[in-house]
């Protein structure tokens, strides 16, 4: 249920108010205090809450019912676009376009050092880079894990962009303490115990769209996250498996502007695993852009021929400062005309 209250709301009346329903209906109330005006979420069994005595309340300006599952993570419970902001200044959301750029995989200091300071000078915000690896194969290379996440340190320390890595398990956690951004994989979009425990700590979350994942079962995933505390998420379109065989996936397009218009959560698109094809990053990135996407995530390796993951669908720094380039001109202009 949300209840929208009319700018004249006291302090008291508010204090008062949300008392009393907790009291009284056993929910919890979530407040959130706008510009314009204050919102109440009550999240529990509302069933039993009388509509027409919330109504009639002299401070009330609307009530109304909220279908979806998903709570903290819809945007009626919370009207204004959520913005991640990074202690170094760095934003996802509000406006602007964030790209993360880097390997699929770190796989040396030269290596993932080379990369960010390319993708830095290309006007990239942060760096990605895998040390643990999901792979599909037992056989393929799994990542460098703790040794993977030292050298994004080091990265870090020399380019100053906050780095972004996958988590494949909630045992991991002590190795992250020091990551900027944690990413949550496809394959792990409904691991709701390792959900549970991101949302214990204080550290914003990539999370993934599932392979065969609906937009709702995301947005569930999500309030996982949210439910525990954790408000700080990212929504990430990577591309959704279909019928469709010549790219690695089907980048759901739409799921942008549906996502912007269900929730509050920044979303950022991943065109480099949703093609599975270099030369279809740029014309997906620019989709993402113009379908409003708060971001991207972009993999870049300085020799993708010799890469030990991904490299079909890696960007050389080349390929990447042009591509770069052309979708921050793109963001510019929808700014400009929005």
């Amino acid at each position: 249920m949300i209840i929208v209250l009319k700018p004249n709301c006291t302090v008291e009346q508010l204090k008062h108010f949300t008392d009393g329903l907790t009291h009284d209906y056993n929910v919890k109330v979530n407040t959130w205090v706008g510009t314009q005006s204050t919102v109440l979420g009550l999240i529990g069994d509302t069933s039993v809450i009388d509509i027409d005595y919330i109504a009639a309340q002299d401070f009330v300006e609307s009530v109304k019912r909220v279908q979806e599952p998903y709570k903290k993570a819809n945007r009626k419970f919370h009207p204004d676009d959520t913005v991640i902001e990074l202690p170094g200044g760095q934003r996802i959301g509000g406006g602007t376009l964030s790209i993360i750029a880097g390997p699929c995989s770190v796989e040396t200091e030269e290596q993932i050092c080379e990369v960010a300071d390319r993708v830095k000078a290309a006007g990239a915000q942060f760096l990605r880079g895998g040390a643990f690896k999901p792979r599909t194969s037992p056989y393929a290379f799994q990542g460098l894990k703790a040794e993977g996440i030292e050298l994004l340190r080091e990265a870090r320390k020399k380019t100053g962009l906050p780095i972004v890595t996958e988590i494949m398990s909630a045992a991991h956690l002590p190795l992250f303490e020091d990551v900027d951004i944690i990413q949550v994989g496809a394959r792990n979009m409904q691991n709701f115990e390792l959900l549970k425990e991101l949302g214990k700590i204080r550290k914003p979350i990539l999370l993934k769209r599932g392979l065969s994942s609906t937009i709702e079962e995301l947005l569930m995933s999500a309030e996982y996250i949210m439910a525990g505390g954790n408000e700080q998420v990212i929504l990430c379109e990577r591309g959704i498996r279909t019928y469709e065989t010549y790219t690695r996936n089907t980048l759901d397009i739409s799921a942008v502007p549906i996502l912007k218009r269900l929730s509050h959560l920044p979303v950022v698109v991943d065109p480099s695993h949703a093609s599975g094809i270099a030369w279809l990053v740029e014309p997906l990135a620019m989709a993402a852009v113009a379908a409003g996407a708060d971001g991207l995530i972009i993999e870049v390796h300085n020799n993708p021929a010799k890469a030990l993951s991904d490299g079909a669908q890696s960007l050389t720094p080349d390929q990447f400062d042009r591509v770069a380039k052309r979708v921050f001109q793109a963001a510019s202009l929808l700014h400009a005309e929005g």
